[in-house]
């Protein structure tokens, strides 16, 4: 992908903004900035959402459908990836002389206008990390804005707007749309094959993190015990480079972890100086460095640690990152995010440990690309649960071309199911899950619906 020049003047002339895709999550956060600034706002959508009935409250005008009528009037035209090239909206955009950028070239350019930007990168851990920093910033008082790729209930929703002069933003690595931003501080969580249709080779990602690393005007804090991660790094001068991990060799590093159940407390060490002890609750060991990361950030920006205690110890994550939905005649339902690999091990990880009778994993596989490349892996990660129950491949922007679908992954995993339909993985799960059994649903797609329907079961 050849990245866009930055335009510097790209708002000047602007007076009515419309967003192809509006409900987006990433879109939201944007319409709320420019809202705020004083912008008519304009956006179109296909399906109804909470998100287009706060906008509408907002006062933006949303037209439901996408349709080449729907641009008129507008001087800028902002639309994301998740458009498909012959969208009838996006190509009279194109069309018609009106200046069109994705979702990623406005907010690289909105990143510009903050004097403390902290953009939060990593194949894993994005948004929880990015949730964490804006609720320790906002309940400390320090007013930031922010835009985070999932729903923070603090903000009730999945961005805000402040008077500060610091943003918190997450970083997204898909098509280098994170090369468009402009960090004063860098946080790389990890780096790991992900994006592979785009990037090819684990080489080309690190490449990439290296580059984003050399965007950061002021520091870098990164996971100094992430091989990948430290490699991105090599080369990269000119700025504060602070260092997070498990060990005492980094510059901020957990000790004593206890954990108790979705509870986890830990004394924070900056070199041989202890911070205090820290407790969130939201589980699995990799939620502990993902704090430790927000709690670097958060400090460099001038958070008091008192603060920092109090808010992390109210976070109970972003939604959709293990996000437990309910409880139903003795049976948990539970939905997350996860969609590679790595993280589905991870979360599954986090799952048996605590307890349940049986962990069941449904999981929606995304983009027909990532599940030809990652295939083992899939089958290696989901094995981990006692149970998994499967959907359809949801292709997205992708046509099914090299003819890959879930009953070939189903074939590497023994004792799994597959079911075309929502409905139908519904009726198996709630015929026979058990009372002190997890059911957790994965999948960056739609498949939390699946769990609201169980749910209703």
């Amino acid at each position: 992908m050849e990245l866009a020049m930055f335009d510097g003047k790209l708002l000047e002339n602007a007076k009515h903004i419309h967003f192809i895709g509006v409900g987006g999550s990433g879109m939201y956060p944007l319409v709320q900035i420019l809202h705020s600034k004083g912008y008519r706002i304009s956006g179109s959508d296909n399906n109804e959402t909470d998100t287009l009935a706060l906008e509408r409250e907002m006062g933006v005008e949303v037209f439901l459908g996408q349709r080449a009528e729907n641009i008129g009037g507008a001087d800028l035209i902002v639309y994301t990836a998740a458009i498909m090239s012959d969208n009838p909206e996006l190509r009279a955009a194109k069309g018609s002389g009106v200046p069109t950028i994705e979702r990623a070239e406005l907010l690289g350019y909105l990143t510009s206008r903050y004097q403390n930007c902290i953009c939060v990168c990593g194949t894993h851990g994005k948004t929880t990390t990015t949730s964490m920093i804006t609720q320790v910033l906002v309940g400390a008082g320090l007013d930031p804005t922010a835009v985070i790729g999932g729903k923070l209930p603090l903000i009730h929703g999945s961005g805000c707007v402040g008077k500060s002069d610091i943003m918190v933003c997450e970083a997204c690595e898909f098509n280098d749309h994170f090369l468009q931003l402009f960090p004063d501080i860098a946080v790389i969580l990890n780096v790991d094959a992900d994006h592979l249709d785009y990037f090819g080779t684990i080489e080309n990602v690190i490449r990439s993190f290296h580059r984003f690393a050399s965007l950061a005007q002021k520091a870098v804090f990164y996971n100094g015990d992430d091989a990948n991660t430290v490699k991105a790094m090599e080369g990269i001068s000119g700025k504060e480079l602070l260092t997070f991990g498990w060990s005492d060799h980094c510059d901020y590093y957990p000790a004593e972890i206890v954990h108790e159940g979705a509870e986890s407390s830990f004394d924070l060490y900056s070199g041989k100086n202890r911070l205090g002890r820290f407790t969130i609750h939201v589980p699995g060991r990799h939620n502990i460095l993902n704090a430790v990361a927000a709690i670097a950030a958060a400090l460099y920006v001038g958070t008091p640690v008192e603060a920092m205690k109090e808010q992390l110890a109210g976070f109970r994550g972003a939604a959709r990152r293990f996000e437990i939905l309910g409880k139903v005649r003795g049976i948990t339902i539970a939905d997350d995010y996860a969609h590679h690999p790595a993280e589905i091990a991870v979360t599954l990880k986090a799952a048996k440990e605590l307890h349940f009778n049986q962990v069941w994993a449904v999981f929606q596989p995304f983009t027909y690309s990532r599940t030809k490349l990652l295939m083992d892996d899939f089958a290696k990660a989901l094995s981990l649960a006692d149970k998994v129950v499967m959907s359809e491949i949801m292709g997205s922007r992708e046509k099914n071309t090299d003819g890959i679908y879930t009953s070939q992954l189903a074939e590497k995993i023994p004792g799994s199911v597959w079911f075309p339909e929502f409905e139908e993985i519904t009726d198996y799960v709630t015929t026979n899950a058990q009372p002190g059994d997890l059911v957790i649903t994965l999948g960056c797609g739609d498949v939390n619906k699946c769990a609201k329907m169980m749910l209703k079961r």
